[in-house]
């Protein structure tokens, strides 16, 4: 099993197969738009802007679970987040990462890394071949992650 496995929604509320991702270094982030880490948006978008090119991509996955940070349609976000980060990677439907709605994709993350999700801004990398290498604390600033993307991405 891979993170190929699953299909999730994407922020208009269609099926997404994650296959569609096969060969590419992932960062799968849980967000939210009113969290003191929101300003996390700045250092993902460096990333991808940075790496996108060499088959980089960032999956993006709003969470209201943490304080209520990800409040608002999920249209409200994909706007706020275009418009204050001017992002561009992909952003998909609200999901919950914790207790017994959690998403099946968040429940088989946390499975190959244990450990439940602590706050917004949670990050798992991803090798081109689908497998969770590592994860990241939502405190850890994405810019401290270059190393790790690069170093996935030259593995073929």
């Amino acid at each position: 099993m891979s993170v190929y496995d699953f299909t999730v929604k994407d922020n208009k509320g269609n099926d997404v197969s994650l296959s569609e991702y096969k060969g590419k270094v992932l960062l799968i982030v849980n967000t939210a738009t009113r969290c003191g880490l929101t300003p996390q948006y700045d250092g993902l978008e460096a990333l991808y802007e940075k790496y996108r090119d060499q088959g980089f991509e960032i999956l993006d996955f709003p969470c209201n679970q943490f304080a209520f940070q990800a409040p608002g349609s999920i249209e409200n976000i994909d706007s706020f987040c275009t418009l204050r980060y001017n992002t561009k990677f992909p952003r998909f439907d609200k999901i919950k990462v914790n207790g017994k709605d959690t998403a099946p994709l968040y429940a088989y993350l946390k499975e190959q890394k244990p450990g439940r999700i602590e706050w917004n801004f949670a990050k798992f990398l991803i090798d081109r071949d689908g497998n969770v290498v590592e994860r990241f604390a939502s405190m850890q600033k994405p810019e401290t992650l270059e190393d790790s993307i690069k170093e996935q991405l030259q593995k073929s």
